[in-house]
């Protein structure tokens, strides 16, 4: 097992990754520093592999693909997530692995928000982007996580070994700090200075077709994560309309005994029962996922006594 692992998942980044690496092994020496290849069709690897990173490939294409491998394969007290583009700085690696080692933080969250990323960032509308999903998040899920889609993160094992990866693309940060929300695990954030891709470098996040990605897992999630929450909504909509359109069908019905707009009423009736319906939709479903967070629990015990038993077993080879 490593002490701390760099995973840097890489594709087409020839021009940054030699770089990457070099500071990364400057800066941790005692690091090991994997680069997992998703693809590429320059000289990501060969480069990355001369740089003194392991190399490592995933052929399903999306950067969700290449963290599920990289979690699977790896183990390691301290993970350190950075992006291939020599946009994050090595030198807070340290400060972030130390908080998972010595306040057993389950994720660092590399904070470019507040700092230098709406001067250094060139694309306006990634800005907007960033600014309206951490909006989003932090609405929803009544959390104060200050940067939601960076790709510099620190991990402890625990988070590592349990986290189910469902996201294939760009919509993996998103689904780390929601899952993280929703299991208590404990999370700090770290402000970083963000710099911009050098020339010649370019972004794989396509800024329309990814932003809508991410915003419908947001949906997805907020869904899954607070059903009582997603389908009580719903259900307060409906009972609004139906009591909106049906007062005036029953307050005529009470002055003169007849009822004037029958097929009114009988669409608020359905519309309500739709209501109703969605609200015990929520709360059966709310139910389930409260066992699941009992469930999940026990299983993060299971993976606290695994890498206990992986740790003295090393210990007593050596």
């Amino acid at each position: 097992m490593d002490k701390i692992a760099v995973l840097i998942p890489c594709y087409n980044e020839s021009k940054t990754i030699g770089k990457v690496v070099s500071d990364w092994k400057k800066e941790l020496p005692e690091a090991a520093v994997y680069v997992y290849d998703n693809n590429s069709i320059d000289k990501t690897a060969v480069i990355a592999s001369e740089a003194g990173a392991i190399v490592r490939h995933e052929y399903m294409q999306g950067k969700g693909n290449v963290i599920r491998r990289m979690f699977r394969e790896i183990d390691a007290e301290v993970y350190i997530m950075v992006d291939g583009d020599d946009t994050y700085p090595a030198e807070y690696g340290r400060q972030m692995a130390e908080l998972v080692l010595t306040k057993k933080v389950d994720m660092v969250v590399g904070d470019r928000l507040s700092s230098t990323y709406f001067q250094a960032n060139k694309r306006p509308f990634h800005n907007f982007g960033n600014s309206l999903v951490k909006g989003c998040i932090n609405l929803l899920f009544h959390s104060e996580i200050k940067d939601i889609m960076t790709g510099y993160r620190a991990f402890s094992y625990l988070f590592a070994k349990s986290f189910p990866v469902l996201s294939k693309g760009f919509e993996i940060e998103t689904e780390m700090t929601i899952h993280a929300l929703d299991k208590n695990m404990y999370m700090e954030n770290v402000v970083i200075d963000y710099r911009d891709r050098p020339g010649g470098s370019e972004s794989k996040l396509n800024t329309y077709s990814d932003g809508f990605k991410v915003l419908h897992t947001i949906v997805k999630l907020f869904r899954n994560y607070r059903p009582l929450m997603f389908f009580g909504s719903i259900a307060g909509i409906l009972a609004a309309l139906s009591l909106v359109f049906m007062v005036p069908v029953v307050s005529i019905y009470l002055n003169t005994g007849k009822v004037p707009n029958f097929p009114t009423l009988i669409v608020c009736g359905f519309t309500m029962l739709a209501a109703l319906h969605s609200l015990f939709a929520g709360l059966q479903l709310q139910n389930a996922v409260q066992k699941n967070r009992q469930d999940f629990e026990f299983h993060l015990l299971l993976v606290e006594k695994m890498q206990g038993r992986r740790i003295e077993r090393e210990e007593n080879e050596q």
